[in-house]
């Protein structure tokens, strides 16, 4: 009975003690208002009409949310010119990445306000951090290039957009539950710039003004509470580039590197294409030629594997960090490019072509995917960042 009893006491102070209240003091209004992009979206008429305390309600419910506390409560308040946020039901200390968050905002403002003044800021660009995203149960970190536009006005969501949409699929297709692939999407976007989804180029030579809101996030990010460093994948050539630019490292697509944000840290990088890059690699209008149609397809199935192979190893080293990173590179690699092409290729011709599981099925006999490959006789066409569909 005193054993019961005393477990049950455990048990309650546990429960008791796992979560608290935390108090954040966000900045005064101005600030806040530029770190949160407010109004989201008010044309005369807002699309959501939202006071500033509500739009900060809204993005930091979804981080506690996505960080797996269903119960949590947000209640933000100003007061004399300045806002506060309280957060009911998270854990002692849970501020704390986000007034880093903030703080890195800050940066990037500043980055932003510099390329302005310098007249190369676009009147359809918006300021946009990653907010809403995971705080404190992150498994494993996205370097992207920028979100669109549609991310912040429409969406309201950071991780809503046909690139995150992509890549939380096949993180689940390699055994991640839908609900838990926010926890490995957290993003770093090179460019902290909401723009149209095709203004890839305009934003080339923007980077360098961001300098300081790039190191730091990489190096506040890739850092677990725990100590844990966490895996990291570099998607698209502009990010790949800034990654040998920045820490002089070579990522390719499915190659490794290793990179040091800070003294003593060492985080492993795994180059991946961009999420949107299948749809402009598998468009028959890039390719010349009666056969345009075959080798858009044999050019889709070998991003499809590549992109697979990319999440299995996000997939199991966000999992378990400490597993040996090239090896488990090796295994993903095997399995979706030799012992599963042809659940690849389905996947392939259901989630980009838009066919039937049946249909599909006839693509990818073993005999009609050697003959799709043979017909690719020429890399697929590099572009610097594909417009991902709307």
């Amino acid at each position: 009975m005193f054993k019961l009893a005393a477990l049950t006491l455990a048990a309650f102070t546990l429960s008791t003690t796992a979560h608290a209240d935390v108090n954040l003091k966000l900045g005064t209004t101005e600030r806040v208002t530029r770190l949160f992009a407010y109004p989201n979206n008010c044309n005369v008429i807002c699309f959501r009409n939202w006071t500033l305390e509500q739009t900060v309600e809204h993005y930091l419910t979804q981080s506690v949310q996505r960080d797996g506390y269903g119960d949590a409560k947000v209640l933000v308040k100003t007061d004399n010119g300045q806002l506060h946020a309280e957060i009911i039901g998270v854990p002692n200390g849970y501020e704390k990445p986000l007034a880093a968050l903030l703080d890195a905002g800050d940066l990037a403002y500043n980055g932003a306000s510099k390329l302005n003044a310098d007249g190369k800021w676009a009147y359809s660009w918006y300021l946009f951090l990653p907010l809403g995203m995971a705080l404190e149960n992150r498994k494993s970190v996205e370097l992207l290039h920028f979100p669109p536009d549609y991310s912040l006005t429409q969406a309201q969501d950071y991780l809503k957009s046909a690139t995150t949409d992509r890549w939380a699929s096949l993180l689940t297709v390699n055994g991640i539950p839908a609900e838990q692939t926010p926890a490995f999407q957290t993003i770093i976007d090179i460019a902290p710039i909401a723009a149209p989804s095709n203004a890839g180029k305009d934003l080339e030579g923007v980077y360098s003004y961001f300098n300081e809101y790039q190191t730091t996030m990489v190096r506040n990010v890739s850092l677990h509470a725990s100590g844990e460093t966490l895996p990291m994948v570099a998607f698209g050539s502009p990010v790949r580039d800034w990654i040998k630019q920045q820490y002089g490292a070579t990522v390719n697509v499915l190659g490794l590197a290793t990179i040091s944000p800070s003294d003593g840290v060492k985080v492993r990088v795994l180059g991946s294409n961009h999420p949107s890059y299948i749809w402009y690699a598998s468009d028959p209008a890039s390719y010349s030629g009666n056969d345009a149609k075959a080798k858009a397809d044999a050019a889709g199935l070998k991003v499809m594997g590549q992109d697979l192979s990319a999440a299995c190893w996000q997939a199991v080293m966000g999992r378990q960090p400490d597993s040996n990173a090239d090896i488990e590179l090796k295994t993903c690699t095997q399995t979706w490019q030799v012992a599963e092409k042809e659940k690849t290729c389905a996947l392939f011709y259901t989630s980009i072509r838009n066919l039937t599981p049946g249909q599909a099925a006839a693509k990818c006999s073993t005999a009609a995917i050697q003959l799709q490959l043979k017909q690719l006789k020429a890399p697929a066409p590099a572009t610097a960042l594909p417009a991902p569909p709307l």
